[in-house]
């Protein structure tokens, strides 16, 4: 057997990758390893057999793959924050990168380490390829051969033997720090669902106007004035069955049909008035409701406001379906390839709604491959242009922080002219978790022996050092960042989500995007401080 998987690495691909996925369901007191199983069975199966490869190129493909469609997802979100709060979150998450960078250097002299030793284990740490990367090139540039050669020797060491409890030390303390905080994810959640993309649990429920406060408001001026997420779909006044619009306005005994989160409603039925039965008028004679697909290419990237379907169709739009996420349609709600789409509308208009957005499920799960293939063509072009500070400090983005700066732009634009950029959900999803697979595999199963040749009393400290480095780091980034900036810590665990399969055991215990948001809020900022942090370390220390 072990003839036929060094002779295949395709096979040994995906038998760790099957395996890995299978172990990583088991549930230990309802936890378990999730995606980041795949990595530690690569490093045993690595382990077993020094003639078992992956192609370096496999994990590169994957690593892009996987970072260019988390960009593409979080672009949005990405802005957002950052026009929100964005020099502390640049301050905080820099400094929290000098803390593991000082802490590398006193673990240096306590455990009398070699420079290269000490700036393999952080990068290992800190799970950043780039890094070591940055630093190779910095010792093959400055050094002899001879010299260079067994510096990045030990750098490879150090990297190779940190890496594990790089993951291992974040979800540590993750698991750590949520029970100590005692942290509701649950009511995070709804904290967090007017600010990202958050499933929301959505109600209908008819509503009697009987408060005078509010007769003679447009339905405009009525939301202007209260801050809840709410649609108005139809109006029954004097037997007859009306859509709203936003010059609708609210009268005496209306009865107004509303859609809006479990939260808010509450709020609204003390102001709107008394719950109605609906009467026999609401029935489907006139009007229908129906969920459309988004597939054409021509509405995606846009806003609803400036589709203007109420001057074409009789129909409103009360909500819509992203993936397992049910959403509010406001305004400047921005549809994407493969939404699903709830309308209100007069019969006669539901076909032609149809064609206009496309409603086709085969067609709205493709990928662009002209503008994915460009969007990661860009972003390795990106990661290849070599940034020089001077000193002797250079860096390349490389095949992570390129692909993943470009996603969160074009992710940002959705589209440009004709192009668009934005996949749709299931696909974004399915490259992800191809791209994470691929990734974690390779990884493990190529850093497996030096794992086991590096046991020793050597090994024991690199081992030591880099679990300190990660655990530490990743604690502090949680304690600070939540005790003392009010940072959610739904947002924090992407925050220290440095390696996917910790961002997706970070996803499994929150069971929603929140880190995910945080992961990409930070990643940039991150990749770009380690890689410079690494050389500095280096530099410095020898």
């Amino acid at each position: 057997m072990s003839d036929i998987l060094s002779q295949y690495p395709l096979l040994l691909l995906f038998l760790v990758a099957s395996l890995g996925y299978f172990i990583g369901q088991i549930k230990v007191k309802g936890s378990s390893l999730g995606t980041a199983a795949i990595l530690f069975t690569g490093l045993a199966f690595g382990a077993i057999d020094t003639r078992f490869e992956i192609p370096a190129i496999i994990m590169f493909l994957g690593l892009s793959i996987f970072v260019y469609s988390i960009g593409l997802s979080s672009g949005p979100a990405f802005f957002q924050s950052y026009r929100k709060n964005g020099m502390r979150d640049f301050a905080f998450t820099f400094s929290m990168l000098l803390l593991s960078g000082l802490l590398a250097g006193l673990l240096w002299m306590a455990f009398d380490m070699s420079a290269a030793v000490i700036t393999g284990v952080y990068s290992g740490s800190t799970t950043n390829t780039a890094a070591l990367a940055g630093v190779i090139d910095m010792i093959n540039t400055k050094y002899p051969e001879g010299t260079a050669t067994n510096f990045v020797e030990d750098a490879v060491v150090g990297y190779s033997f940190s890496y594990p409890m790089g993951v291992l030390g974040s979800i540590l303390a993750i698991i750590l720090m949520e029970r100590i905080y005692h942290i509701d994810y649950r009511g995070e959640k709804d904290m967090l669902r007017k600010e990202y993309p958050l499933e929301e649990n959505l109600v209908s429920q008819a509503f009697q106007i009987t408060n005078p406060a509010i007769f003679g408001l447009t339905v405009r001026d009525f939301l202007q004035r209260y801050d809840w997420k709410i649609v108005f779909g139809r109006r029954l006044r004097d037997g007859e069955v009306r859509l709203v619009n936003w010059d609708s306005t609210i009268r005496e005994n209306d009865v107004f049909m509303v859609v809006g989160s479990e939260n808010d409603m509450k709020e609204v039925s003390k102001t709107l008035g008394q719950e109605a039965i609906l009467p026999l008028e609401f029935n489907r004679r006139e009007f229908d409701h129906r969920r459309i697909f988004v597939s054409n290419p021509k509405v995606a990237g846009r806003t609803i406001a400036s589709l203007n379907i109420q001057e074409k169709y009789h129909a409103v739009i009360t909500r819509i379906r992203r993936g397992d996420i049910e959403m509010l349609a406001t305004g400047d709600t921005v549809l994407e390839l493969g939404d699903r789409i709830r309308f209100i509308a007069r019969r006669q208009d539901l076909e032609a709604l149809a064609k206009y957005f496309g409603d086709s499920y085969q067609e709205s799960s493709k990928v662009n491959l002209f503008s994915f293939g460009l969007g990661i063509g860009l972003g390795l072009l990106l990661g290849s242009i070599e940034f020089n500070f001077g000193g002797g400090i250079n860096f390349k983005l490389g095949y992570a922080g390129g692909p993943l700066i470009v996603g969160i732009i074009l992710g940002a634009l959705r589209r440009t002219g004709g192009i668009v950029w934005t996949l749709p959900y299931s696909a974004n999803v399915t490259l992800q978790q191809i791209g994470l697979i691929l990734l974690l595999a390779t990884i493990g199963v190529r850093s497996g022996h030096a794992f086991v040749a590096s046991i020793s009393i050597d090994g024991l400290w690199m081992f030591l050092a880099g679990a300190l480095i990660s655990l530490v780091t990743a604690i502090a980034i949680l304690m600070v960042g939540y005790k003392l900036l009010r940072m959610p810590f739904s947002l924090l665990m992407g925050v220290v989500s440095n390696q996917p399969a910790i961002l997706e055991f970070a996803q499994s215990r929150t069971k929603n995007n929140i880190p995910l948001f945080g992961f990409a809020m930070m990643f940039p900022l991150a990749l770009i401080a380690k890689v410079i942090i690494a050389q500095v370390l280096f530099l410095v220390l020898n």
